[in-house]
């Protein structure tokens, strides 16, 4: 059996420290063979720079995955061509840098891992159809790869999306991953054709927040309708995600557990801050 763990998003600091304080005992815990991360978020909150993912696969993420945040920290255009350890979307345009797929082997079974995004409510970029790019991919690759397993990171607003995505892939995939929203829901589940699903698998980081952030800055915000800038938030630090079980001999899951564990953080001290944005914490 191949354990696969795939975290929340990882917002701010606080899911760096998150991280740096339980994902190697929970990876030792429960056994697990490859993570993956979204971490769109990881820059204060709003994209992903070059020295945040390095630190992440530092931490033990083997990939990471992000959506429309992901090109929000300019470096990260370049970077990202160079670091196949990062999938953007597989319906970006074909302009777009980076990879949306990695083939890799694990328990001498070759899986492959495919990043898509949703059409519906992300309404600020223009991408192609989901369907048809989740369709087309597969086919693919897995009539290049002939048993190869695939697996999907679905980042999406709309759960009804999300799930139209679990029946269309039902019979094609092993697992299919909803990330966005950064609130872990309670419908994982595996179908009888070994397709292991969950609509939003949670985020990294503050529990007690508004999706990682401070909720007296939020609360400020919807009242009075100015921009005023999200700040990160320190309370109750937890590690959100998935655990999916595959039988590599099949090629199917076999479970899906969520995953809810509260971690020590701290803020750090005004000291010990790094005066860029984009420095690893």
């Amino acid at each position: 059996m191949v354990r696969i763990l795939f975290l929340g998003e990882v917002t701010g600091r606080p899911g760096i420290a998150a991280l740096k304080a339980g994902l190697p005992s929970l990876k030792q815990e429960l056994n697990i063979d490859y993570t993956v991360a979204n971490a769109e978020g990881m820059t204060n909150g709003f994209g992903l720079g070059k020295q945040h993912s390095l630190q992440l696969a530092k931490l033990g993420v083997d990939l990471i995955t992000g959506g429309e945040k992901l090109f929000y920290k300019i470096d990260m255009v370049d970077f990202i061509a160079h670091a196949s350890f990062i999938l953007r979307p597989a319906n970006y345009p074909p302009s777009c840098p980076g990879r949306s797929y990695r083939i890799v082997t694990l328990k001498d079974r070759k899986f492959l891992f495919v990043s898509l995004q949703g059409n519906a409510l992300l309404t600020r970029q223009n991408l192609q159809n989901a369907f048809s790019s989740a369709d087309l991919l597969l086919k693919k690759l897995t009539e290049k790869e002939p048993g190869i397993i695939p697996i999907v990171i679905f980042h999406a607003a709309a759960t009804a999306e999300k799930r139209t995505m679990f029946f269309f892939l039902d019979g094609k995939a092993a697992a299919l991953i909803g990330t966005h929203t950064k609130v872990i829901s309670a419908d994982e589940t595996v179908s009888e054709k070994g397709l292991a699903y969950i609509s939003d698998n949670g985020r990294v980081g503050s529990f007690m927040s508004v999706g990682g952030f401070d909720p007296a800055t939020e609360i400020s915000k919807l009242r009075s309708q100015l921009p005023v800038r999200s700040q990160e938030c320190w309370d109750d630090g937890m590690i959100q995600g998935t655990v999916v079980t595959i039988d590599e001999e099949s090629g199917r899951s076999t479970a899906i557990e969520r995953v809810m564990r509260r971690v020590q953080i701290r803020r750090p001290e005004a000291h010990d801050e790094k005066g860029s944005n984009d420095s690893a914490s």
